[in-house]
């Protein structure tokens, strides 16, 4: 082994910071980062079993691990005999923790969609979440850090920016005069025309203020699709689970937002099973797929997470979570089919990928052209469907 390999597991803010580590340990030999997710207890196993198979592909390596779970995890994964050391999730973007050279800011890599983490942290105690612990309070880029970002990733090549965060639609709170969310859209849009593509990760919708509402309806270079942190689509499990937001609070947002672009994809995360959900609950959680047109659904079965209240609220059994997140699986796929079908025939701007696939502005997968060059942007219309993929 040469050059640093960093591992990437759980969320798009993790995959920006990890882009982050990879350039700032381009120099190091020998050394490999995995940079871990805590989110639920599958995401823990998972990062245990990533840890394991990098210390058999690179047994003579030194192995370190930062991201969440070396905060939430710290004891158990320090145990690990894989495990050489930990790096704090705080720190793990300073390189004085890794024992590097200090030198200027690493170029990024080439890449046809650049993720850029305009926040970090949050400030909400969601009772099922240990993320707090592990990311700390909410902090935000300035806009002109966040601008002085997006112009590095696209004097790289980049075609598409990700706006992404822990809690993206905090961004601002924390700054002088609490601009909103909005304002930094409109602020990056008009600074890079040549910007083709602005698409942001996953959003609370009861934050979403007016002028982001205004971006999404009426600005084309903001991608037609919002993903929403969900959750759940019944009230008392809402409540229970500590959010700010009501089924009909969705149900409004989505429908106006329909109203003025009629074809924004809409993707959400769902929890199946959470303690004390009943058939009925589970009924109303189903139900909201079809209701709201989720296309990009990301379900996720319960799992107690440790110093949660959730954990200790009366718990649904194991087979039954695993039985509602299955159901909610089938119907987001069944509903993702509809879409997807009703897509064929129609022409789409499409950003390739260097896999010989693209997406759709909604962020629909097309197959494209053999020697299509990746970062180009091309007019596609698919004929048919094939595991998912538009051909």
């Amino acid at each position: 082994m040469s050059e640093a390999q960093v591992i990437s597991l759980g969320c798009r803010l993790n995959i920006s910071e990890s882009e982050q580590i990879r350039a700032m340990l381009a120099k190091e030999r020998d050394l490999v980062v995995v940079n871990s997710c805590a989110v639920t207890s599958e995401a823990v196993r998972q990062t245990r079993q990533a840890i394991r198979r990098a210390r058999r592909a690179h047994p003579q390596a030194r192995l370190l691990v930062t991201g969440c779970a070396a905060d939430i995890e710290r004891e158990q994964l320090a145990a690990m005999p894989e495990v050489d050391g930990l790096v704090a999730n705080a720190a793990k973007l300073d390189a004085r923790a890794w024992n590097v050279p200090v030198d200027a800011p690493p170029a990024p890599q080439d890449r046809t969609r650049a993720f850029i983490a305009v926040q970090n942290g949050c400030d909400h105690a969601c009772t099922f979440c240990v993320i707090p612990q592990g990311r700390g309070p909410s902090r935000s880029l300035t806009i002109a850090e966040v601008l002085a970002e997006v112009a590095r990733h696209l004097d790289h090549g980049a075609s598409e920016v990700v706006l992404t965060g822990v809690d993206v639609t905090s961004w601002g709170h924390d700054l002088p005069d609490t601009p909103p969310l909005g304002a930094l859209v409109q602020a990056v849009l008009e600074t890079f025309p040549q910007l083709a593509r602005l698409r942001m990760s996953s959003l609370d919708g009861i934050e979403i203020d007016p002028l982001m509402f205004e971006m999404f309806a009426s600005e084309e270079r903001l991608m037609p699709h919002l993903h929403l942190s969900l959750q759940h689509g019944d009230d008392l499990i809402l409540k229970r689970m500590k959010r700010r937001h009501l089924r009909s609070d969705a149900m409004d947002l989505v429908r106006r937002l329909k109203e003025r672009r009629p074809d924004i994809a809409i993707g959400a995360d769902l929890i199946a099973g959470f303690p004390t959900e009943t058939v009925e609950h589970h009924a109303a959680n189903l139900s909201i797929l079809r209701e709201l047109g989720i296309v990009h659904a990301h379900v996720f079965p319960y799992s107690p997470r440790p110093g949660t209240p959730a954990a200790r609220m009366p718990q649904v059994a194991r087979e039954s979570v695993k039985d509602r997140a299955a159901e909610l699986r089938a119907v987001a796929a069944a509903t993702r089919d509809e879409w997807l079908a009703s897509l064929v025939d129609k022409p789409h701007t499409v950003l390739a990928e260097r896999d010989g696939t693209g997406y759709t502005p909604h962020f629909a997968r097309v197959s494209v052209p053999q020697g299509t060059r990746a970062g180009d942007l091309l007019t596609v219309t698919p004929k048919t469907i094939e595991n998912g993929l538009l051909i």
